[in-house]
């Protein structure tokens, strides 16, 4: 933790304005509900005002509309929440890896290891993987041959980065991570499935984070393709030969089937699906459990529940769903 630190320097840093007392200082940030006298909470909204007017906080970042709906000091930003991940980050600044490699660890003679990396015990560094500068491959962490961890990245304990797949910068792998798996990849011969083998790679850009179980399918040909910016929760699943466009989001459990494509600043809600071989335009959000069937060329919003019954019911049924407002609207006419 790197608090306390007064108000008036977080707005230096950070922006904002400050009302009050600027001298406060705080040294960690905290709910509303449960924040103590040197602590930093934010207000998002009305419902929750009566946390706001109980709160212990000693200063709290809140909107320009809610400015005089407390007392207490405050930093007001025109977006609270985001501020608020900006000062948890300012008093919790990630730990700065200790260069070396431990005495536990295999790394191949023939692998490049940054001087200013870390590799941890039981980490395996196969021959021509490159870890660059301040990279931090943790305990038991797998790195395939000719598999490449970018700078400042950190691979939590247990990440699996198949053979031939790259990391860029500042990525985030959390616990249990597969990247490189095989894809799905079969062809039905003679009432029997013949393994197509999956020689694409997977391609991951810069600031990503992937969260703990979830994995990213290698291309069969063709790269698996994850932009800048991407955060993927956990439990997520990535087919193979997917493109996924820079600061997407998704959210636990989702799914997106081989070569499928999702565009840039695309949210999935939790378990959402996307079948295979669809594709998603920019600033498409899908809200949770639901299942794209259809490729989406319009920006917006798509919302599905449906209960399942037998594929041909369920045909007709959701045809009909499909028309109901056309019908509806022509019988208001």
């Amino acid at each position: 933790m790197a608090g306390p630190i007064s108000l008036g320097e977080i707005a230096s840093r950070l922006g904002g304005r400050v009302v009050g007392d600027a001298g406060v200082l705080v040294g960690q940030v905290a709910s509303l509900e449960h924040a103590g006298t040197s602590d930093i909470a934010f207000f998002s909204g009305a419902r929750y005002k009566a946390q706001l007017a109980a709160t212990h906080a000693a200063a709290v970042i809140l909107g320009p509309q809610a400015e005089a709906l407390t007392p207490l000091p405050r930093i007001v930003s025109d977006n609270p929440y985001a501020y608020f991940a900006r000062v948890a980050r300012l008093l919790n600044p990630a730990p700065v890896p200790q260069a070396g490699v431990h005495a536990a660890a295999h790394v191949d003679a023939r692998a490049r290891i940054a001087d200013s990396a870390r590799v941890d015990a039981r980490a395996v560094v196969e021959a021509g993987a490159e870890i660059d500068e301040r990279a931090w491959i943790g305990a038991g962490c797998y790195i395939g041959a000719a598999a490449s961890v970018g700078a400042d990245s950190r691979l939590h304990p247990g990440v699996v980065v198949y053979e031939g797949c790259h990391l860029g910068k500042r990525a985030i792998v959390h616990s249990g991570a597969v990247i490189g798996a095989d894809g799905f990849g079969m062809a039905l011969e003679a009432g029997r499935w013949l393994k197509v083998p999956q020689i694409g790679r997977v391609l991951i850009g810069d600031d990503v984070e992937i969260g703990a179980n979830t994995t990213i399918d290698r291309g069969t040909v063709d790269d698996t393709v994850i932009e800048d910016g991407v955060k993927l929760d956990n439990q997520v699943q990535i087919g193979h030969n997917c493109r996924i466009g820079a600061h997407t989001a998704m959210a636990g459990c989702a799914g997106v089937a081989g070569s499928a494509q999702i565009g840039k600043r695309c949210t999935l809600g939790g378990a959402a699906v996307v079948l295979g071989h669809l594709s998603l335009c920019d600033d498409v959000h899908v809200s949770a459990a639901t299942v794209i069937t259809r490729s989406i060329r319009e920006p917006g919003t798509y919302t599905g529940v449906y209960p399942f019954a037998d594929n041909a019911s369920w045909a007709r049924n959701a045809a009909q769903l499909r028309h109901l407002a056309k019908e509806r609207k022509k019988r208001n006419a």
